[in-house]
């Protein structure tokens, strides 16, 4: 499944590695991986590499799929996923379907929320990002995965809230056959 959830956000007039490294920084830190990222620092510094053909659960932490730009193409980045435990895959040039669901999400964003296209004052776009982003997460409900927000489906909630959600409907199905029944009753009954 492809986690939608949006949890960091950079502000820059330019891109490089500095910023990618600073944002999944910041990214990691908001999901609590970064302990995660610091022990297996700590537990590989004297351990040599394991063989790539290992298959090992732990690894890597996260997969970051990109376009080919030069921020995450550089050795800079390259060497900071590496550090951190997350891979790296990159769209085939040309390709445009490798890139979908980026280009999608910033289709959802660009679409329902055009002010943020519109913004020429930093602190008024980052103020701007910042609630997109909570209604991104908290509560636009995403098809891809069920219906639910990012942050309840994060959360462990999306199960139950689609289990609700399916008894909800088969009550109101049931109240539904129950209803036209008694109309149905009701109306061939003769007159007294």
């Amino acid at each position: 499944m492809v986690s939608r959830k949006w949890i960091a956000t950079l502000l820059s007039a330019e891109e490089t590695s500095t910023q990618v490294e600073v944002v999944f920084t910041a990214a990691l830190e908001s999901e609590g991986l970064m302990a995660e990222v610091e022990a297996r620092l700590e537990a590989t510094t004297n351990t040599p590499l394991a063989p790539v053909d290992n298959d090992d659960e732990a690894r890597p932490i996260l997969l970051a799929v990109s376009d080919n730009g030069p921020e995450m193409t550089s050795g800079s980045t390259r060497e900071f996923m590496a550090m951190c435990s997350i891979a790296q895959h990159f769209g085939r040039p040309g390709v445009p379907t490798d890139q979908a669901p980026v280009e999608s999400f910033f289709g959802h964003i660009k679409a329902e929320w055009p002010e943020l296209e519109e913004s020429r004052d930093p602190e008024a776009l980052r103020l701007t990002l910042e609630r997109v982003r909570r209604e991104f997460n908290g509560v636009r409900l995403h098809a891809g995965i069920g219906y639910v927000t990012p942050n309840d489906e994060h959360e462990g909630r999306g199960p139950a809230v689609r289990a609700a959600r399916k008894a909800g409907l088969e009550r109101a199905r049931q109240a539904r056959i129950a209803y036209h029944r008694q109309q149905r009753e009701q109306r061939s009954e003769p007159p007294a």
